[in-house]
């Protein structure tokens, strides 16, 4: 550990000596490895070789990304004998779609590919997703590699097999449970990752110490300046604990029968934003970050928390450069409707994750209206 590194004691027993960390997501005869490091992506190909039958294989990125490390990607493939397919999807969350899934569907097809070949996901949750249920779903299941490229997807949307793509009624309305073989993360990649992007990933670095992990909200709450400025030793750090996070609750809940649904924390409010506003306004992290905000001062109303508790919460995410208020275009109705169009709510109720503490929470089932009517005071 460098001298003056900002890691306390607790923190730094979870940093890995090598260069690359090793998590594995344990389901059985489905579990996979995480492999966390610097400047890894070179090493990916031979990485999958060791899981996965080499021949003919797939990725699918979009332009800027593409444009940063296909290059590296397909070599690493093609070192490790695969036949690459490149397919690029357009940037942006209104590309998750199901005109872009055939796009993909017709290429892979067309090229060929195998029910043993495997389809890479390269660059952020977007990709991860479309990408993700493209495997799914292709030839009825074909191997999947997430190798993410924004902070977003190396904490949270890489692991646990949520993949899909969004209907003009809803965000994720359609999707599978897939997991993958292999996640494969650079954090060398976040030093060209626009500075919007990379707060909206730390929103979600925020969540899992919100819900989960006391330390963690301090440490961010501490050492918030040394992390937007991307110090290696902690970035790897936040990355390694929160997919340790992650792991734990997909393990204890692969298919969010129950205790996943905590990681939906600012989610259902955020999710809600995104749809009025078109998915042109706010990037998924700063949505949520809303979401999150209101979603501990709805805590707050309800008597779940108190007023520091969810001041606490709203000032990390202020400090982080995210938005926390709730936009003109969601007046109470409209919020309303997109909230009961949400996936999650059965028997007309929310199963609304609230705050009691920084680290722990609770469930509220709330309905639509009554929710609307609590984030808008």
């Amino acid at each position: 550990m460098p001298p003056g590194s900002p890691l306390g004691p607790s923190a730094r027993r979870n940093v890995g000596q090598s260069n690359v960390d090793l998590l594995t997501v344990e389901l059985g005869d489905r579990a996979y490895p995480i492999v966390i490091g610097a400047e890894v992506l070179d090493d990916l190909g031979r990485r999958m070789a060791g899981h996965l039958r080499t021949g003919s294989a797939a990725v699918i990125t979009n332009p800027t990304v593409g444009g940063l490390y296909l290059a590296r990607v397909e070599s690493a493939l093609r070192t490790a004998d695969f036949d690459v397919t490149t397919v690029e999807i357009p940037d942006g969350e209104e590309h998750k779609s199901l005109e872009s899934l055939a796009r993909i569907y017709d290429r892979l097809l067309a090229a060929r590919l195998e029910r043993s070949s495997p389809i890479v996901a390269l660059g952020g949750g977007v990709i991860g997703d479309l990408a993700g249920f493209a495997a799914a779903t292709l030839l009825r299941g074909v191997p999947f590699v997430q190798v993410p490229t924004t902070l977003l997807a190396q904490v949270d949307s890489s692991v646990g097999g949520k993949t899909g793509v969004n209907h003009p009624a809803g965000k994720n309305l359609i999707g599978a449970f897939y997991q993958p073989r292999l996640v494969l993360i650079d954090i060398a990649t976040l030093k060209t990752l626009p500075r919007r992007q990379l707060l909206a990933g730390l929103a979600e670095v925020i969540k899992y110490g919100a819900i989960l992990d006391a330390d963690l909200f301090a440490l961010l709450e501490r050492e918030l300046a040394h992390v937007l400025a991307l110090d290696d030793t902690l970035v790897r750090h936040l990355v390694r604990r929160c997919c340790e996070l992650k792991a734990m609750v997909v393990q204890r809940d692969e298919f969010e029968a129950d205790y996943r649904s905590i990681l939906n924390f600012g989610h259902t409010l955020g999710h809600a934003i995104e749809g009025l506003t078109a998915y042109q306004r706010y990037l998924h992290g700063e949505a949520v970050a809303i979401g999150m905000a209101v979603a501990a001062r709805v805590s707050c109303l309800k008597g779940h928390c108190n007023r520091e508790t969810a001041e606490r919460i709203t000032r990390l995410l202020e400090r982080a450069g995210l938005p926390t208020g709730i936009p003109r275009e969601c007046p109470e109705p409209q919020l309303a409707a997109a909230i009961a169009g949400d996936k999650k709510v059965a028997s007309g109720k929310v199963k609304f994750v609230c705050i009691e503490e920084v680290g722990r929470t609770r469930f509220e089932y709330l309905g639509a209206p009554e929710l609307a009517a609590l984030a808008v005071q």
